[in-house]
């Protein structure tokens, strides 16, 4: 395993985590403990989890899977999507922060998140109110870094600066969606974050499975995602099955995969310090990790970079698709 700092900071993650929002969902409790040993075995440190995802069950499956063995993870969770009916019940306020990050610890059975990150922007809370609380975790020891969620470039750059002027922790780290499919964070946000050292956690790095090449040719596999999910469906546009299909075809031209080759593209990206990938079972960690190792020559990242262009002009591939 290849491990880099998060950003600029001092903490050392695996170039490959562990997404787990399947855990407790697609993936039941015995399945989703025996991915999480068996990635730990294969020496990924940095397993992602959100206090929303299936209902607060992947938490708790993690907390349960880790005991004995906590000091060997890095635990990166979420906090700002709504989690009941109240008023105070979402967002990035001091009074939901502070709710939150008590239940993920119990959750988690552990009495510190490595990474603790604001889900999304909250336009209802002050950015001087989200990072004071954010500030105290981190001084009381609950929290040692934070880092943020679907930022925009402009919003990242403001709390930066709020965080610099008041000397309080900075967030150290961005999660947006990017992909081949989803190259849209390249025109501000990364280069923001090359420029003040953020580290870039990319999610859906396979695009829901397009960049897998499983759904090549019209096939849909029993159950894929785009079987069970119909909003899926209206994503799988003839841009993205002709991008799928030249990935496998650059893939087969350099004996690798299409879901090694779509990942090891992101880890040779500016400022990308780990990609986390959702799992559903132990063989497609495997199948991910063998991008760990795929070093990729100028001359296939060029090529990449031409069959995805327009992907960097084109809405976001977690965007809700607009409806006829």
């Amino acid at each position: 395993m290849q491990y880099r700092r998060l950003g600029t900071s001092g903490l050392k993650v695996s170039v490959l985590g562990l997404g787990t929002n399947t855990f407790g969902g697609r993936a039941d409790k015995e399945t989703s403990i025996r991915v999480l040993h068996h990635a730990m075995h294969q020496g990924i440190n940095f397993i992602d989890t959100a206090n929303v995802y299936t209902e607060s069950r992947s938490e708790e499956i993690i907390g349960e899977a880790v005991q004995g063995r906590r000091h060997e993870v890095l635990i990166a969770t979420k906090v700002g999507i709504r989690r009941g009916e109240g008023p105070n019940d979402a967002g990035a306020s001091r009074a939901h922060i502070l709710h939150e990050v008590e239940n993920s610890l119990r959750r988690l059975r552990t009495d510190y998140i490595d990474l603790y990150q604001v889900h999304r922007f909250d336009n209802d809370t002050p950015l001087e109110e989200t990072l004071s609380a954010l500030d105290s975790l981190v001084q009381s020891g609950k929290v040692r870094y934070i880092g943020a969620s679907n930022y925009a470039a402009w919003q990242l750059m403001k709390a930066l600066s709020i965080s610099e002027r008041q000397g309080m922790a900075k967030f150290v780290s961005i999660q947006p969606g990017y992909s081949l499919a989803d190259r849209g964070i390249e025109a501000e946000l990364v280069p923001m974050c090359v420029d003040q050292g953020i580290g870039i956690i990319p999610y859906f790095p396979l695009a829901g499975g397009i960049l897998t090449g499983k759904y090549a040719g019209g096939v849909t596999p029993k159950g894929s995602r785009l079987e069970s999910n119909p909003t899926f469906a209206e994503r799988m546009d003839e841009k993205r099955m002709a991008l799928s299909e030249a990935v496998v075809r650059v893939a087969s031209s350099i004996g690798t995969t299409a879901t090694a080759l779509s990942i090891a593209w992101l880890m040779h990206r500016p400022a990308v310090s780990t990609v986390i990938a959702g799992v559903t079972r132990e063989a497609q960690v495997d199948d991910n990790l063998l991008a760990v190792d795929l070093s990729l020559s100028g001359e296939v990242m060029r090529e990449l970079d031409e069959v995805s262009e327009e992907f960097v002009h084109l809405p976001a591939f977690g965007s809700q698709p607009k409806r006829k």
